[in-house]
């Protein structure tokens, strides 16, 4: 790559913009997860009995919902992720683009 091209792409304010939406979006995201998974790590290590509690008279145990909604909760921050990359981190990279390799 141009070392030109890539010291314009660097300057440019949207690029800025870009890079620090993502990044400080990307850590919001990382640090839920982080909460989610490991909370419920401290519960597995520090509480079974809770995890291991019958949810009424069947088999379910209130750890399963709980693990499923871990699952989920991944699934959806992923989702949430990919919708605002693909509406606001596209349309800055195509003003950067649009900007840089006129």
């Amino acid at each position: 790559m141009d070392v030109d091209l890539t010291q314009r792409i660097a300057s440019h304010p949207k690029y800025r913009e870009l890079k620090a939406k993502r990044t400080s979006f990307g850590w919001t995201l990382t640090i839920a997860m982080l909460a989610v998974y490991y909370g419920f790590i401290l519960v597995v290590a520090f509480n079974k009995e809770l995890l291991a509690t019958r949810m009424g008279e069947g088999v379910m145990t209130y750890g399963m919902p709980i693990g499923v909604g871990v699952i989920l909760f991944t699934v959806l921050i992923t989702v949430f992720y990919v919708r605002r990359a693909n509406r606001e981190f596209d349309a800055l990279t195509d003003e950067v683009n649009k900007a840089v390799l006129r």
